[in-house]
């Protein structure tokens, strides 16, 4: 299935997000809308936490708040449009809005559409955000209550929770921004990631999804490291605590093989068998103007080097169709690679331009009927793997963790193959009553679909 853009789960002003407090007499309130991608999130979460131990009340609606913050997704321009578009409901319902996020690296842009906004701060510059709170709405703590170490704020159910691990990125695409608007790859030190991750376990987080720019660079950036791939390191750690751990934007390096035993283990590691990949393209030409590495047929081998040491491997990945240059060779070429890998998860995006990437120099733009009809055949192709590959587990037994049980008893699930909101899901209809979100159970799968698979408890008739 497509990858989603801004998915509205996500989004604070538009989900289930657990913001329901009591506010005090006099306390100062905060709204927050969060755009983009989980790593986004995370920073909404984090200035979130810091506000509420400043006395700050969280509101999960425009009218309840002294001040919405609006973090920016400003890596596409559909995403960029949809900022402004959020950034001018929140103006239009509360009136006082603060602009932080990746678009905010942009501040002419945004004043350029929206001239009344308080304030706008960068992508993960959290001090500036708060001082910008502190001007728009001034706190006004209570001793007894406020100032005090927080409990993590949470924009996700309880059972899992985004653990960034690293910001900004060393490579270079020509289609991408990131660099220039989170800069180079700074790692978070391992204490203070495991310390979060801790916290995470003993608060009942049954899963971390483990995320940053570049998620199998970590550590690579400190000089003094006592091992070559700190990466490793930490997987191996993160396994021990009790949860699953899922790898989201794993570039395929030559140490990320050191990885598959701890999957191949199970649950005895902690370490899901599951890769998320961006592996943008596949012909050698195609991604050599991207500025990717042009090793497509290695990274087949090395994919099939992961299945072979772990059968149960799920790998997830993005791609772009019609990139400045490419033909119906090249694009053929990745129907045919993709035929040949078998993902269990594909998103596909059309290649749009993106103010200042190098990419929308290049000569031999795709015209937009070719890219939306390629967009089409990648899908369908995709679309026919997946359901091959689920209709191959029916009969099957496959642990599952609960997202959400509704009032008619009907069981939202997700295998260890299946990330939340991007992937896939296991929908049990009888039998489910009991279960509660972030329990882990075992299902007997009974139906498959293109994305999604049924089942019932193991054990019941």
């Amino acid at each position: 299935m497509p990858a989603m853009q801004n998915p509205p789960d996500l989004r604070p002003d538009l989900s289930r997000a657990r913001l329901t407090e009591t506010r005090r007499p006099g306390q100062p309130t905060i709204g927050m809308v969060s755009l983009g991608c989980p790593k986004a999130l995370v920073d909404s979460e984090r200035i979130l936490t810091r506000l509420r131990a400043e006395g700050y009340g969280i509101s999960a609606d425009y009218s309840g708040a002294d001040a919405v913050i609006v973090n920016t997704c400003g890596f596409l321009d559909s995403a960029k449009a949809e900022s402004l578009d959020a950034i001018g409901e929140a103006l239009a319902e509360n009136g006082r809005v603060i602009v932080t996020g990746c678009l905010g690296a942009e501040p002419d842009y945004i004043t350029g559409a929206h001239p009344k906004v308080l304030a706008v701060t960068g992508p993960h510059q959290y001090e500036q955000v708060l001082d910008a709170v502190h001007m728009a709405v001034p706190p006004k703590p209570d001793p007894f209550v406020d100032l005090l170490p927080a409990q993590n704020v949470s924009l996700t159910p309880r059972h899992y929770s985004y653990l960034k691990i690293a910001e900004g990125c060393n490579h270079k695409c020509k289609f991408c921004i990131i660099p220039d608007m989170r800069g180079k790859l700074v790692s978070r030190p391992h204490t203070a990631v495991m310390r979060e991750a801790e916290k995470l376990a003993e608060a009942g987080v049954r899963e971390l999804l483990v995320i940053s720019q570049d998620t199998s660079a970590y550590g690579t950036d400190w000089k003094d490291r006592a091992t070559k791939f700190p990466f490793l390191d930490l997987a191996r750690d993160l396994g021990t605590l009790g949860a699953w751990v899922r790898m989201h934007y794993v570039y395929p390096y030559p140490h990320v093989r050191d990885l598959i035993p701890m999957m191949a283990r199970g649950m005895e590691s902690g370490i899901l068998p599951y890769l998320d990949i961006p592996f943008q393209h596949a012909h050698p030409d195609t991604l050599k103007r991207m500025a990717r590495p042009a090793a497509a047929e290695r990274t087949l081998d090395e994919i099939a080097a992961w299945r072979a040491e772990c059968p149960d491997i799920a790998l997830r990945s993005t791609f772009i169709v019609g990139y400045p240059g490419e033909t119906e060779d090249e694009f053929q070429t990745l129907l045919d690679w993709l035929d040949e890998a078998k993902l269990d998860r594909v998103g596909c995006f059309q290649y749009e331009d993106v103010a200042g990437a190098r990419s929308n120099a290049l000569p031999d733009h795709v015209d937009a009927a070719v890219k939306q009809e390629r967009w089409d055949r990648f899908m369908e192709k995709a679309q026919a793997i997946s359901e091959a590959k689920l209709a191959a587990k029916v009969g099957t037994l496959q642990q599952v963790i609960v997202d959400d049980v509704d009032e008619d008893g009907i069981a939202t699930t997700r295998t260890r193959a299946d990330a939340p909101e991007i992937d896939g899901n296991l929908f049990i209809d009888e039998g489910a009553e009991g279960l509660e979100p972030g329990d882990i159970v075992t299902v007997e799968v009974d139906e498959a679909g293109e994305y999604d698979l049924w089942g019932r408890l193991h054990g019941q008739g």
